[in-house]
């Protein structure tokens, strides 16, 4: 019973998450959502009693994952740089290796239908981002800028890395624009 109850919440998030992402907020309907997920519209409800609440729930998972994505491996770097560029490299692979959610942040991480209380929730799995941060400065490793400033930037210079990734040709090289991102943050954040 209860993996019955998983498929059809997973069904509807997946749903969901493809929907919105290709028709937005708006042009998303619960309906839609219910029918391609193969659900009743009444089970939609049971899992989410609100468009907004699917919303908040999928923002919280698809940022949980990335923010575990992040995170995998840091602890095998020594230095603040290669912790900075490994969690870099690994924001870069997510993206491009998870289209859609990398997509569905991006457009959601500014919506008002992602409450405060969502927010503060996600913060919480990125404590490890900003204690790296603050521990940069304070090692005199990188500027003092505000945490929340260096995330901010870090994360859109990565959607400009991962769009140039996923909308060009072959011949580009993926590892040199991935590497050359990286430079251009660091140099940006450096101490000199």
């Amino acid at each position: 019973m209860k993996e019955q109850i998983k498929d059809k919440r997973t069904a509807i998030i997946e749903t969901a998450l493809k929907l919105l992402t290709e028709r937005g907020f708006h042009g998303t309907s619960t309906a839609q959502i219910s029918k391609d997920a193969g659900v009743a519209t009444g089970t939609l409800f049971n899992y989410f009693p609100t468009k907004e609440d699917l919303i908040n729930s999928l923002y919280f998972e698809v940022k949980g994952n990335l923010s575990q994505a992040m995170g995998k491996d840091l602890e095998t770097e020594d230095t603040f740089q290669d912790k900075l560029k490994r969690i870099w490299s690994n924001l870069i692979k997510w993206g491009v290796n998870n289209q859609e959610e990398f997509l569905f942040v991006g457009q959601f991480c500014s919506s008002p239908y992602i409450t405060k209380f969502t927010r503060d929730e996600v913060m919480k799995e990125y404590v490890f981002l900003h204690n790296l941060m603050d521990e940069g400065i304070k090692a005199g490793e990188i500027r003092d800028f505000s945490a929340e400033l260096i995330i901010a930037m870090f994360y859109q210079g990565s959607r400009t890395v991962v769009n140039l990734i996923l909308n060009s040709d072959s011949s580009l090289d993926k590892n040199k624009v991935l590497e050359d991102g990286f430079q251009i943050i660091w140099r940006g954040l450096a101490k000199e």
